[in-house]
């Protein structure tokens, strides 16, 4: 099993920046991609930003390309979710995830992914 937690997020005035992070454990983390999903009030699981095994490649979502950048630091078992020039529409409970299988892509669906945070709250006030 895989344990998840993120940290991070809280209450920001727009154009602000965030760092999130998501501690690993209880799997092999270099083996799977990593995910940022996020979920605002009465709204689906929504895509965010992803990042390969090996961190060669990334995907985001077109809503936050340019401003968001993902990371990974696998000697801490690490995602990172840097948040940059935010704004009202990206508050949201933001969750980390493990891909559900050991891929080499950067998978973009909620059900390509297997494990779960709690997630933590980013409210970005205007």
């Amino acid at each position: 099993q895989v344990q998840l937690v993120e940290s991070g997020g809280g209450l920001v005035q727009a154009g602000d920046s965030l760092r999130l992070s998501c501690a690993a454990s209880g799997r092999t983390f270099t083996n799977y991609a990593m995910g940022w999903f996020r979920q605002a009030p009465g709204k689906e699981r929504e895509f965010v930003a992803t990042i390969s095994r090996n961190s060669g490649s990334t995907n985001y979502a077109d809503s936050v390309k340019g401003r968001f950048t993902i990371s990974r630091d696998n000697a801490r078992n690490t995602v990172y979710l840097q948040m940059n020039s935010l704004k009202p529409e990206d508050t949201a409970v933001y969750y980390c995830a493990t891909a559900a299988t050991t891929g080499w892509g950067t998978p973009v669906e909620t059900g390509e992914y297997a494990y779960w945070g709690q997630g933590t709250q980013v409210t970005v006030s205007s």
